[in-house]
């Protein structure tokens, strides 16, 4: 609240422009320079996790696949994979900056897009909510400054990624690696705008952002279901555009592919990225114009806190359920398209020596098949971090924003305010990941037991980011955001280190790296137990921590 004032203050100051400037969107400017100095930390981590992604697969892939022969084989082998190609779409060159594109095109896009609507709603639905808006706004601030800086600072992050992409990989073309960075920051500015729409229309932070994530989830599946329709370039029935799906077309990640970077560009699929942006920032300008601060088209349904809501963790239940369910949904359906994609990644690897190390690196020295469905088992893992670090943060969010005050004022101590939400964390946690071991065994036919047991023992790693979470909320709340760097952190070293064939001690500085491999590999209750053991004691830290510092002090 004390950043709010000191911003008001300086926004009235800074507001004192020159006759003719729009008051729609005077102190901009200002507002500008105060978001991007509150995501100085995370808009940097969320640019460099993204291009470093990016800028290590040329090396990786010439690393697998060293001659043009190799390359064409690949290429020949992903047109009759329909399971790969819903994963990662179709190929379109045997060059490697095609590949690149290829192999790393859609996740990128997918992560631009989830770091603009997490700015975004931020800095316009967030401020609203915690009614640090309002306060900003009692100075001289425009009706649409708040969502136009809000805009503004989702594009100087995506301005620079698509900076250092294209910098990253001009060496394997200037014009593929501009076409490239240009569509992972247009995928991230439509998401961006989509995200302000959605903040207009709710009333509630979260809610913007679960609707913008289901958004994104639904572009995902139009581009999987698209493209696993189609073989290869081929056009098929109900196809457009040189062989891709109607589906893929209607996905802003569909858009990205079928720019095709290094592979004969299509520069004219970017006045779609930008024609969705300005329509979207339209429709948001103009509802932003026609509603009150603080309301939303959308209004939540206020009900009495009676019955099932009388308890602390009744009411941690109730604001975190909608998080759970989805997050639930999300990842049962990976888990089915893994399964279904395993005996198909096993028949592409054929024998690459290079990528079999891979795939063992990352899922133990069993068979192809068991080593790649453990590595997924480790990849939904790393995810599934990122789960419980944002479910732990809601108690850094109540507080913050005025809401946990009132709920402690009463007879509920602390440690009972947040064992509710801590209980939806940490056994969240382990139901995703049980239902994702479910979703394997279904899409793969394979026994139950083995792939719950593979997904189960992930809860061990993910526990342990939950508990470093919770120490940084609990001794220094301020800082409790950098949960999100070490949880990129962990999920960088996860899906890049052994593509990089990074050193072991490198490896060993996840949790993750000291878990049993499964299923295949043999079940080692030490590391497991070792690590559920670290998890409890910084947790009861964290809890010790909160129980003697004040509340937001």
């Amino acid at each position: 609240m004390t950043a709010a004032v000191s911003t008001a203050a300086a926004v009235s100051t800074a507001a004192a422009v020159p006759a003719g400037r729009s008051r729609n969107l005077a102190g901009t400017g200002t507002l500008l320079r105060f978001a991007l100095r509150r995501d100085r930390v995370m808009i940097p981590v969320w640019v460099a996790v993204n291009a470093l992604m990016v800028l290590s697969m040329p090396n990786t892939l010439k690393g697998l696949y060293a001659t043009p022969a190799e390359r064409s084989d690949l290429v020949r082998q992903m047109a009759t994979n329909a399971s790969l190609r819903a994963m990662v779409g179709p190929v379109f060159g045997d060059s490697l900056g095609a590949l690149t594109a290829w192999r790393v095109g859609v996740y990128a896009g997918v992560l631009a897009a989830v770091m603009s609507l997490l700015v975004v709603v931020r800095h316009t639905r967030d401020e609203e909510e915690s009614g640090r808006q309002e306060l900003v706004s009692s100075g001289m601030v425009g009706r649409r400054a708040p969502l136009t800086a809000a805009l503004l600072a989702a594009a100087v992050a995506n301005a620079a990624l698509a900076l250092l992409i294209t910098a990253g990989l001009a060496g394997q073309g200037a014009a593929g690696a501009l076409a490239f960075g240009l569509g992972v920051a247009g995928v991230g500015m439509v998401f961006a705008t989509m995200a302000a729409i959605v903040a207009q229309l709710t009333e509630s932070a979260r809610l913007a952002r679960g609707l913008t994530s289901a958004v994104l989830g639904a572009a995902f599946v139009l581009r999987a279901a698209g493209d696993s329709g189609t073989d290869g370039g081929t056009s098929q029935a109900f196809s457009t555009g040189g062989g891709s799906s109607v589906l893929t077309w209607l996905s802003p990640l569909g858009w990205l592919e079928n720019l095709r970077a290094f592979a004969a560009e299509r520069w004219w699929v970017l006045l779609l990225f930008a024609a969705a942006t300005a329509l979207q920032a339209g429709i948001a300008y103009e509802l932003a114009g026609r509603r009150d601060l603080g309301m939303s088209f959308l209004p939540t349904r206020p009900g009495p806190a009676r019955g099932r809501l009388a308890t602390a963790g009744a009411l941690a239940w109730r604001l975190q359920r909608g998080s759970v369910l989805g997050w639930s949904i999300g990842f049962f359906v990976a888990g089915v398209v893994y399964g279904g994609m395993a005996d198909g990644a096993a028949q592409l690897v054929g024998d690459n020596a290079k990528a079999r190390e891979i795939f063992q690196r990352m899922g133990g020295q069993s068979g192809l098949t068991d080593a790649f469905l453990a590595a997924m088992a480790g990849m939904l893992g790393l995810v599934a971090a990122l789960y419980v670090v944002a479910s732990v943060l809601r108690l850094n969010g109540e507080e913050t924003s005025g809401r946990a005050e009132p709920v402690l004022a009463g007879a509920v101590g602390r440690l009972r305010w947040a064992a509710g939400h801590l209980l939806i964390a940490f056994g969240g946690s382990a139901l995703i990941m049980l239902l994702a071991g479910l979703g394997i065994a279904v899409g793969h036919g394979q026994q139950v037991g083995p792939m719950l047991g593979a997904c189960l023992v992930q809860v061990a790693g993910v526990w342990v980011i939950g508990g470093i979470t919770v120490l940084l909320y609990g001794v220094l709340p301020r800082g409790a955001v950098a949960a999100w760097g070490v949880a990129g952190a962990v999920l960088l070293i996860g899906w890049i280190g052994p593509a990089l064939n990074v050193p072991q001690l490198v490896l060993d500085l996840s949790p993750f790296g000291h878990l049993p491999k499964l299923p295949g590999g043999r079940m080692e209750w030490g590391p497991v137990a070792t690590l559920l053991a670290l998890a409890a004691l910084l947790v009861t830290g964290g809890l010790a921590g909160l129980r003697r510092r004040d509340i937001n002090g």
